[in-house]
């Protein structure tokens, strides 16, 4: 489904204050210690996520991380279907004190493109 003008504007301005990451780097982080959260809905990460992700979604995870990740400055990157959702992730984490946190550019799609394992 195409974004609307409103989101892709609001995507775009958290994006200018996060860092992004490629789906290849987001892999090679996670092989050494970097979570990845899948901050689609539940049925989106039911049928296929990154092998090994941890399933938070968008509307949940600000009220969750900090009992699923504890620690602000562990690793992590967060990724959606194609990259906007995450953005908007990111910013609000970053908000809250994470301090090591990145959106995965792409998502999901760029993840599948690349070969890269899944679930």
């Amino acid at each position: 489904m195409p974004s609307s003008p409103r989101f892709e504007k609001l995507a775009n301005d958290c994006k200018q204050r996060i860092q992004e990451v490629s789906a290849a780097e987001a892999c090679q982080r996670q092989a050494e210690g970097a979570l990845l959260i899948d901050v689609r809905e539940a049925e989106e990460f039911g049928k296929g996520h990154a092998a090994n992700a941890i399933g938070l979604s968008k509307g949940m995870i600000e009220v969750k991380i900090e009992q699923r990740v504890p620690d602000i400055t562990t690793p992590i990157i967060c990724y959606c279907g194609g990259g906007n959702r995450s953005a908007i992730v990111v910013d609000n984490l970053q908000k809250m004190g994470y301090e090591n946190v990145f959106s995965m550019t792409g998502g999901f799609r760029a993840w599948q493109e690349q070969g890269l394992p899944v679930e």
